[in-house]
């Protein structure tokens, strides 16, 4: 790898600082959808196995967008504009879902905004990696994924703040308060289309026109492929937190309401962004220090325990709020861990020249097996029982931290 020149050596410098802010903008946008998304169904009459194949599918779209984008990004060398262009797609489909009458549109609008997350995330993710130096690349992007909760902890606490005081209005329709929210939402994903424009500088990155892209597939590192595997296998029971959402306001609605517990479950979703933004700066000084794949085995082991407790939830009738606030609480630790570090070993596993496809890669599998996870836990939701689809989710995050264990980092 080229040498770093000496401005660079600082992590928190002005592309990293200005990447933060975006992706905490990017993230006050989406994530409110998602925190309301499973009221707003609820109120539309949408089953959960719909909820989890939209989200399964966006999965997929945003990760087969990951790899197309870092191979464009890798032989091209233009990378900002795509991340303009991924961030501007978010509050689009925010207005789709606003205007969603019914789960087609509002699907429209969930892959709108996740093909724009997928073509954003791999060259953003690049762009910071090649501004610090790699003995700092844990802090940098723990720092990264701290700023980018924050949005995702302001966006939810405002949607429900906002969702209890539009129900006290007089509304012919039950959806028009989270229709409300939605539009509001858009603000702050076009400030982020601004943010990144204005604030991130992209490192020198040649092109290389030479590059075939199933070439460079099957030339990828035989370490980093065990690596993926491991992914994809954890992957296929890492259902998506929409799902924890849904389960909470399940748990809830009896002793609550339908939409009261959709505004705790939210609190409860803000509460899990909250641990994550704590726990993400110190996760990556801590794996700066004891190594990044050990730590996201540990990290991995927490994801399966976050689906046993879920199960246990369902098997007691688990009504109580700060019982479920464990729940969450343990995801928030999960997530922080693999959303710092799964993007780091990878720059560990592989050349500087390929380290956008490698991400797009990463994103790829991720996103298949989310996609495979999501609409899985989802259909035996409806078909069997949570306890069923949570403890399949389980077993399959156990057997993908054991093949993470095997994995020889570079």
């Amino acid at each position: 790898m080229t040498a770093l020149p000496a401005a660079t050596k600082r992590w928190l410098n002005r592309t990293v600082a200005g990447a933060g802010i975006t992706s905490a903008l990017g993230d006050f946008c989406y994530e409110t959808t998602t925190v309301i998304l499973p009221g707003f169904l609820a109120v539309l009459g949408v089953p959960a196995a719909a909820l989890g194949l939209i989200e399964g599918l966006a999965d997929a779209v945003a990760s087969f967008t990951k790899m197309i984008s870092g191979f464009i990004a890798d032989k091209l060398g233009h990378r900002k504009l795509l991340v303009v262009l991924g961030y501007g797609l978010t509050p689009l489909g925010q207005a789709l879902i606003a205007l969603a009458a019914g789960w087609p549109l509002l699907m429209l609008g969930r892959l709108v905004s996740w093909f724009g997350k997928g073509l954003r995330g791999p060259l953003r993710d690049a762009i910071v990696i090649q501004a610090v130096s790699p003995d700092t690349r844990g802090r940098a992007f723990g720092f990264h994924r701290a700023a980018d909760t924050v949005g995702a902890v302001l966006g939810p606490m405002l949607g429900v703040a906002l969702l209890g005081i539009a129900q006290d209005w007089h509304w012919e329709d039950a959806a028009a308060p989270f229709r409300l929210v939605l539009w509001l939402s858009v603000i702050p994903g076009v400030l982020a289309v601004l943010a990144f424009l204005t604030l991130v500088n992209d490192p020198q990155h040649s092109p290389n026109p030479t590059m075939k892209f199933f070439t460079s597939l099957r030339g990828l590192p035989l370490g980093f492929k065990r690596y993926l595997r491991a992914v994809g296998v954890f992957g296929t029971g890492d259902f998506s937190h929409s799902l924890l959402i849904l389960a909470a306001t399940t748990l809830l609605t009896a002793s609550l309401g339908v939409v009261q517990a959709a505004q705790v479950a939210g609190l409860l979703y803000v509460w899990r962004n909250v641990v994550q933004v704590a726990a993400s700066f110190p996760i990556g000084i801590l794996a700066d220090r004891i190594g990044h794949l050990p730590t996201l085995v540990g990290g991995y082991v927490l994801g399966a325990l976050t689906a046993v407790l879920t199960a246990l939830a369902f098997w007691f009738k688990v009504d109580s709020v700060v019982l479920l606030a464990v729940i969450f609480f343990v995801a928030g630790l999960y997530v922080a861990v693999q959303e710092a570090l799964e993007s780091t070993v990878t720059a560990s596993m592989v050349r500087p020249e390929t380290l956008a496809l490698s991400y797009g890669a990463l994103g790829t599998v991720n996103g298949v097996a989310k996609l495979v996870s999501s609409a899985g836990v989802g259909i035996i939701w409806t078909a069997v029982s949570p306890i069923a689809a949570f403890s399949v989710g389980a077993v399959l995050m156990a057997f993908g931290t054991h093949a993470l264990m095997r994995v020889k980092n570079s």
